[in-house]
């Protein structure tokens, strides 16, 4: 099972904003000051976007890249695949994500509105309500 990374989409306004980050886009490319200790786990795994605390979309991983001055690319693919919205607190840089807890990805003809806002979701789960 891959292990896969969670980041906020710093700066999105809107899902069609996020989404809008990869439309005519070859490559992606995401700057870390330090390189995961447990990268080689993430080889098949994906970055999970958080917009509104609920991780929304995922970018396959394409691997890890040194740039000149030391810092590290995160090499994407440049595509969103919308996943089934599950609320995530908000946290600075990424976090490991496993594979058993990440949510699947949303089926043709789903469509992203149709669920819960990430707080409002997050409060009911604790609830026990849904």
């Amino acid at each position: 099972m891959p292990l896969h990374m969670t980041k906020i989409a710093f700066e999105a306004k809107s899902h069609a904003d996020l989404r809008s980050w990869f439309e005519n886009r070859s490559e992606m490319r995401l700057t870390t000051r330090y390189l995961p200790k447990r990268h080689e786990e993430m080889q098949g795994g994906s970055l999970y976007w958080i917009h509104n605390h609920s991780l929304v979309g995922r970018s396959p991983i394409k691997g890890f890249e040194q740039r000149p001055d030391g810092r590290w690319w995160i090499e994407l693919e440049p595509v969103l695949i919308p996943v089934y919205p599950r609320p995530k607190r908000a946290h600075q840089g990424w976090r490991y994500l496993p594979d058993d807890k990440a949510p699947r990805d949303l089926n043709e003809g789903e469509d992203i509105g149709d669920v819960l806002p990430g707080k409002l979701a997050g409060k009911l789960e604790r609830l026990g309500l849904i």
